[in-house]
């Protein structure tokens, strides 16, 4: 018997940098904003709502943040409307004290099998280019803008 599993986005990536830094990176909007989204309405804190805004694309984003472990994981709800709602996680792994691996989840995406799958298709490569991003910001202060030029 064959049991058909929901599609999941995964990806990681090692930043050679150390976790307290990579952590506050993804839940400060000042750091968050030099690779990934053009401006956040507020940190990321348990049991928080914040907006995260793509002005060139006139996108916002909804964000509940359900869960924060410091230095170890994020997870959050997001949607830009009620029907794309969907989880994301990001967990933190210390691999040494300069190097962190991060890796990011995302589920529960709605609407059919072809649905689901073509989302989760895009979000994995999209928060493989949000690591990349955040890895060149981080070791070498160096603004990649690949999400920006993704679309």
């Amino acid at each position: 018997m064959r049991i058909n599993k929901p599609p999941v986005a995964q990806t990681g990536l090692l930043i050679r940098v150390p976790v307290a830094e990579v952590f506050e990176a993804f839940v400060d909007p000042a750091t968050t904003t030099q690779f990934w989204f053009d401006r956040g309405s507020g940190r990321l804190d348990e049991n928080t709502d914040v907006q995260w805004f793509w002005d060139k694309y006139e996108l916002v984003v909804d964000v509940r943040v359900t869960a924060i472990e410091t230095n170890r994981r994020i997870r959050i709800e997001w949607q830009s409307n009620p029907e794309d709602a969907s989880t994301v996680e990001w967990t933190f792994e210390s691999r040494s004290p300069d190097a962190t691996f991060v890796t990011v989840v995302n589920d529960g995406f709605p609407g059919d099998g072809d649905a689901q799958l073509a989302r989760a298709i895009d979000s994995t490569s999209g928060f493989a280019l949000v690591l990349a991003g955040a890895k060149a910001y981080l070791e070498h202060g160096i603004l990649l803008n690949v999400v920006e030029d993704s679309h």
